[in-house]
C-alpha cells in the first residue's frame, strides 16, 4: 500500500425484481473483500445514468464484477440469438463493460466471478455459449433456496504455471458452479487458468498481456472462502493487486 489508506474496491450490482425493482448483490461478496483484501467497498449500481464511469474508474483501486441471475445479452458479443428480456440485464451490461474497460485502460485491478467472468471475456472480444442447462454446471432453478443451489461442486483442473495453481497445493480442485452461459471463444490475449475436468469448459482465465491485473473464475469462491484454498487464493491475489494502487 503506497498511500497509507485502504484500497477501494467497486462491487458490481445487478437489476432484479423482488416485489419491486432493486439493485442486487449478495452480501457474501463483501466479507472476503474486507478480510482478505483489506478494502473499503463501494457498491456500483447497474444504472448507467447513476454511474460516471470516468470518475468511478479514477476513484477505484479495483473492481469486482460479481455473479448474478441474468445473462450477458448475445448482442454484446455479436450473436444474433435472442433471449427472453427477463433473462438479460442490459443496464448491467452497459455499466460493467464500460467501467471495467476504463479500469483496465488505467492499469487497475479487475476481477470477475461467474457473470463477471463472462463480461470480461466479452470485453476482450470473446463470445459466450448457452450450456443448455447442463446439470454439471447448474443444478436446480433460481427458485431453489440459496444454500442448496450453491452446494453443487465439480472438479476443475488448474493450469500449471497459472496464478491460481500457484495458490493451491492441488492441481485438481472441487469448485461450486451455478451458471447457464459459458466461454465459447476466448477473448484476445486471455490465458486459460482452469478447465472443467470432464468437459474442458474454460473455468478461469487471466490477461497477462495488459498493464492491469485481470483474473476471472466461473465458479463462486465467495461461498467456499472458509475451506477452499483456491477461493482464498483468488481474493488474496485481488488484495495484493489493489494494495499496489492505494
Amino acid at each position: 500500500m503506497t498511500g497509507g489508506r485502504k484500497p477501494i474496491i467497486g462491487l458490481m450490482c445487478g437489476n432484479e425484481v423482488a416485489n419491486r425493482p432493486i439493485q442486487a448483490m449478495a452480501t457474501r461478496f463483501i466479507d472476503p473483500l474486507v478480510r482478505l483484501c483489506g478494502a473499503s467497498v463501494v457498491i456500483v449500481p447497474a444504472i448507467p445514468e447513476a454511474v460516471d464511469t470516468v470518475m468511478m474508474a479514477d476513484m477505484l483501486d479495483g473492481l469486482l464484477l460479481t455473479g448474478g441471475r441474468s445473462h450477458v445479452a448475445p448482442a454484446q458479443y455479436g450473436d444474433g440469438a435472442t433471449l427472453a428480456p427477463s433473462a438479460c440485464d442490459p443496464q448491467r451490461d452497459s455499466v460493467a463493460l464500460a467501467l471495467a474497460g476504463r479500469m483496465i485502460d488505467r492499469g487497475k485491478t479487475v476481477f470477475g466471478i461467474c457473470r463477471g467472468m463472462q463480461e470480461i471475456n466479452v470485453l476482450f472480444g470473446g463470445s459466450l455459449t448457452c450450456l443448455g442447462g447442463l446439470p454439471r454446471h447448474h443444478r436446480g432453478s433460481w427458485d431453489s433456496d440459496y444454500e442448496s443451489l450453491f452446494d453443487h461442486h465439480h472438479a476443475v483442473d488448474l493450469m500449471a504455471g497459472g496464478v491460481l495453481a500457484g495458490r493451491s497445493t492441488q492441481r485438481r480442485v472441487q469448485v461450486n458452479s451455478v451458471h447457464q452461459q459459458g466461454v465459447d471463444r476466448l477473448g484476445y490475449g486471455l490465458v486459460v487458468e482452469a478447465r472443467d475436468a470432464e468437459d474442458g469448459l474454460i473455468e478461469a482465465f487471466r490477461a497477462p498481456g495488459c498493464d492491469a491485473d485481470v483474473l476471472a473464475v466461473q465458479w463462486h469462491p465467495e461461498w467456499d472462502i472458509a475451506t477452499c484454498g483456491v477461493a482464498q487464493g483468488f481474493f488474496s491475489l485481488m488484495g495484493e493487486s489493489v494494495r499496489g494502487h492505494a
